[in-house]
């Protein structure tokens, strides 16, 4: 009988990092007796988001239909390995109890084992905003927290830890039910919430050397703001078409707006009370019930900046630090499409958005 570690979230804990060094590293990992389940051809990561996306009844981020039958092939794959098997993907964790129920049922044949990786909202909460922004959002960062506030959001279902804890370890002995806190400070290595997440599905870090380059930077205020009104220029919607997403997402934002010398978003200083509220009713709630916990629950507290007067607001940005973001965007996207590197399709619709905007 397997032991199967699902680790199912939360969003912006380093999901990205994790999963990708996993994926380096699972041949060094099978060879120890640890499966990462994988297809036979393409990204493992992949693999995983899309068994996420089946079993939960979505399908964005690709052709419709492109999920269909995935979590089906990872229970597949399960039920075939001996041993640990690691199962990682952050919007598992604000699935509803029906899917939750399914995943265990049909997991049943190994010992389950969920992971849940935490971090204060000071620092998740800028995060997840700029990361909804990412994915085609245009709300502003006020009007993000305030349903994050009112529990109006996937968001914050998928953050809120006593609620996504409760739902996935209601079956499980709490010793199967791990939290792992994601570290104020990196260590002295750089890398200690990788090796608590080794901690959490039992690797020895010895048995993945290979490090990840791979990781999910946010982006500044002048970044998030440009972004922002790019995507309320294209009126695309939340879930764009992948040759959209592929721009805009991994060569836009992922690889341009990224690597510039930004101003950090930050928490405003009027809201951190709630996260504050937020985190001790989390440390009590895990103190209360048992639950495995890898690392410190003092991690879960926020730190409340020194310089609060300091704090720009990211919804009322300077023109001036938008044009630097905006002609970097420009620059990238004329050399994107000097290179011929977007479909024929792709351009079509471009030009069919640009004669929209010629009208207004």
């Amino acid at each position: 009988m397997s032991r199967v570690h699902l680790h199912i979230g939360a969003p912006k804990t380093g999901t990205t990092y994790l999963q990708d060094r996993l994926m380096l590293n699972a041949s060094s990992l099978a060879s120890h007796g640890v499966t990462i389940p994988g297809p036979r051809v393409g990204r493992t990561d992949t693999f995983h988001f899309r068994a996420a996306l089946d079993l939960l009844d979505q399908d964005w981020g690709g052709a419709p239909g492109h999920a269909n039958g995935s979590w089906d092939a990872m229970v597949k794959r399960v039920r075939r390995a001996d041993g640990d098997v690691v199962i990682s993907h952050e919007i598992l964790a604000g699935a509803k109890p029906d899917k939750i129920a399914r995943a265990m049922n049909d997991l049943a044949g190994s010992e389950v084992h969920v992971v849940y990786s935490a971090r204060d909202l000071g620092r998740q909460l800028p995060a997840a905003w700029q990361e909804s922004i990412k994915q085609g959002r245009k709300w502003p960062f006020r009007r993000f927290l305030n349903k994050v506030e009112r529990g109006q959001t996937w968001f914050f279902n998928a953050m809120d830890l006593p609620r996504v804890l409760s739902q996935w370890g209601a079956k499980l002995p709490p010793e199967r039910v791990h939290v792992v806190t994601v570290p104020h400070d990196r260590g002295p290595n750089g890398d200690e919430l990788w090796l608590r997440f080794c901690r959490a599905f039992g690797i020895d870090p010895a048995w993945a050397l290979l490090d990840s380059e791979r990781d999910n930077r946010s982006l500044g205020i002048a970044e998030t703001s440009i972004l922002r009104k790019l995507n309320r220029r294209l009126e695309l919607g939340v879930w764009r078409e992948p040759a959209y997403d592929n721009l805009i997402r991994e060569v836009l934002a992922q690889e341009v707006l990224v690597s510039r010398k930004a101003i950090p978003v930050r928490l405003p200083p009027d809201r951190y009370d709630f996260a504050e509220q937020q985190a001790q009713l989390w440390i009590d709630f895990i103190t209360g019930s048992g639950v495995d916990v890898i690392g410190d629950v003092e991690d879960l507290r926020p730190r409340r900046p020194a310089d609060d007067e300091d704090w720009k607001n990211p919804d009322r940005v300077r023109a001036k630090l938008e044009l630097g973001a905006a002609l970097d965007a420009l620059a990238v996207m004329t050399q994107e499409a000097a290179n011929g590197s977007a479909h024929d399709s792709m351009g079509a619709k471009l030009q069919k958005t640009a004669r929209r905007l010629r009208v207004r």
